[in-house]
């Protein structure tokens, strides 16, 4: 079995993980001659003021360029 692990910060969609989930299942497949069944995929998704950016809080420098998300 092969675990892939992805850290991230919060706020993509439930569309945009399954994506992800999905490529990253045939990549590892293709790559590593597993079947699909053989690999997990657990995302781990971060409160962006949880998440530090050169030593400021990601919400914060979000903030500061004006994006919009929190």
């Amino acid at each position: 079995m092969v675990m892939v692990r992805v850290h991230m910060m919060e706020g993509r969609t439930t569309q945009q993980k399954a994506e992800l989930i999905s490529r990253l299942t045939s990549v590892v497949t293709e790559t590593l001659a597993v079947v699909p069944d053989d690999v997990r995929v657990l995302l781990l998704e971060v409160p962006t003021d949880s998440w530090g950016i050169a030593g400021t809080p990601a919400n914060v420098l979000r903030a500061q360029e004006g994006d919009g998300r929190p």
